[in-house]
């Protein structure tokens, strides 16, 4: 047998540029799935892009899926393309629930079309617990979705289910909760926090804006949470599994981890503003990863400090070559 393929949805994202890199590492031939639009940022990739192929198609297209499938014939296919920012999905709920919900759909009846030996690993999110009915949150807990964008998701997650036992499919959701990373998109919270701090730290800013500062989340760092996404794929029964930290943190937290990196006093700096608050807040997400410490064996490397430090240090560099 010849090289193991995967083929990835979102390569171009946080999650997929770390997976690239991974499955590159465990000598992997990789594809990535890309929109022909006119804003695909290669960003995240550019350092690979020598090393895996991509191949265009679109969530919202079957047939474009079927013949990326037909191109990269892979054994493996992650799905982690979405749309994937929560309060977008409040501004284009229809085409969150295309993309996000539907789009797996598609990429499950394309794999039934092409070969249904594929082992499908399906991105589901702590957005699924949304309102959380207890804490922490397992396999077990139920779910109840506060936006557009975890409603969406919930129907891509129950779909990977109802492949999986209906047509006995090797298709598997990994139930994410918050990770971050360098990569992290400019409009989430921590992202947005580390460059504010580098732009503060750097003269070009004099305050930074933020929501509501008691919000938790359970954050862990992105290239931690690919390898679980792997180990889902090499078991010998599909399963799902809650990939989480099991601690939570408030924004607070991460303020003074993030400043005090760059020896900063967060209180100086941080103004909050109502604007940022969330239309309906979810209560605390809190993940229990016990069951895929147990079967994975998968375990965090990276601390919460540890993150946050690899964040500030990459908005200095990023935004001092910006003032060069």
């Amino acid at each position: 047998m010849g090289k193991k393929r995967a083929l990835i949805t979102g390569i171009t994202g946080q999650d997929g540029s770390y997976l690239a890199e991974f499955l590159l590492e465990k000598d992997y031939e990789v594809f990535g799935l890309i929109r022909r639009s006119s804003t695909v940022n290669f960003e995240r990739i550019s350092h690979l892009q020598d090393k895996v192929e991509l191949v265009s198609g679109d969530l919202l297209d079957q047939k474009s899926i079927v013949t990326a499938l037909e191109a990269a014939r892979p054994h493996e296919v992650y799905n982690l393309g979405a749309q994937s920012f929560v309060p977008v999905s409040w501004e284009q709920p229809m085409l969150t629930g295309e993309i996000t919900g539907l789009g797996v759909m598609r990429m499950l009846e394309a794999i039934r079309a092409c070969d249904e030996k594929i082992r499908f690993y399906q991105a589901s999110t702590s957005e699924l617990f949304g309102k959380a009915q207890e804490t922490p949150q397992s396999e077990k807990t139920p779910f109840y979705p506060r936006s557009p964008y975890g409603v969406s998701k919930l129907y891509g997650h129950w779909i990977t289910i109802n492949y999986r036992e209906s047509y006995n499919m090797y298709a598997c959701a990994g139930i994410l909760f918050n990770h971050e990373s360098p990569r992290r998109g400019l409009e989430f919270v921590t992202r947005k926090i580390t460059h504010g701090v580098a732009r503060i730290k750097h003269g070009i800013d004099a305050e930074l804006r933020l929501g509501n500062l008691d919000a938790r989340r359970d954050w862990g760092f992105a290239g931690d949470f690919v390898r679980a996404m792997w180990l889902m794929l090499q078991q010998e029964e599909a399963d799902d599994f809650v990939i989480a930290t099991g601690q939570t943190r408030t924004i607070r937290e991460f303020c003074q981890v993030a400043f005090a990196h760059a020896d900063l006093d967060w209180e100086q700096y941080v103004v909050v503003d109502e604007r940022f608050f969330r239309p309906a807040e979810v209560n605390i997400l809190l993940g229990d990863p016990a069951r895929a410490r147990e079967k994975l064996g998968w375990e965090l490397e990276t601390s919460f400090e540890e993150m946050v430090r690899l964040m500030v240090d990459r908005d200095l560099e990023l935004v001092a070559k910006q003032g060069e």
